[in-house]
């Protein structure tokens, strides 16, 4: 499985000029990244799989996030995880525990979960690959394609609502055989948020333990 994703990469660097600079692509691509700026804030329930054909290995789970700027808060699986910026505080709600840390290049880039609303716009290629309709929704359908041969991941392919310009679904094919879906169910924007809304309230929690990796 390893080889054919090194296989896979190798192909893809060596596509033609026309499909690694794809304008359609691009052009739907802008679209979506600047109605996204245009958003002060946003709100969005999704839904998130995890598989792995290899391993069987089959979860789902739904989720919110809260989205200011580079700031997030998610709520997923029994976490919730803040994001103020600089700071990742995850709290373990089962375990009475919050980790305090500052996330790695790796981490901000992959983990970020804010990523699935701007993660075309550095480091890929593109190529628009077909229209889909899903659920009565016309839908453009691109895979993107890292630059950096290096990440955890061979491509991620993006499914966007064409009425509202905006993504539908993102699934990221991981080298190791995890293959992650986030499918966005509801989206609200402009909600008044303060920047206090993305750090783990330690005395709203007093009888969570707190531990500081910094």
């Amino acid at each position: 499985m390893k080889r054919f994703f090194c296989i896979l990469i190798l192909a893809v660097s060596f596509l033609p000029l026309s499909a690694q600079e794809d304008t359609q692509a691009k052009s739907i691509l802008d679209q979506v990244s600047e109605k996204n700026r245009s958003y002060k804030s946003l709100i969005a329930e999704f839904s998130f799989s995890l598989d792995n054909k290899e391993e069987d290995i089959h979860e789902f789970s739904e989720g919110v996030i809260i989205l200011k700027g580079n700031k997030y808060r998610l709520d997923l699986m029994e976490t919730e995880t803040y994001f103020d910026g600089t700071t990742i505080y995850t709290y373990l709600k089962d375990a009475e525990e919050v980790n305090i840390k500052e996330p790695d290049e790796e981490e901000e880039e992959v983990l970020n979960p804010a990523k699935i609303f701007s993660i075309y716009e550095n480091g890929f290629k593109y190529k628009y690959l077909k229209d889909e309709q899903v659920n009565g929704k016309d839908l453009h359908v691109i895979d993107l394609f890292p630059v950096d041969l290096d990440k955890s991941f061979s491509r991620v392919r993006l499914k966007i609502d064409k009425k509202e310009m905006q993504i539908s679904s993102m699934i990221t094919f991981g080298k190791d055989g995890n293959n992650i879906t986030i499918k966005v169910n509801k989206m609200t924007p402009n909600i008044e948020l303060k920047d206090n809304d993305f750090i783990f309230d330690t005395q709203a929690h007093p009888n969570v333990e707190v531990v500081d990796m910094r």
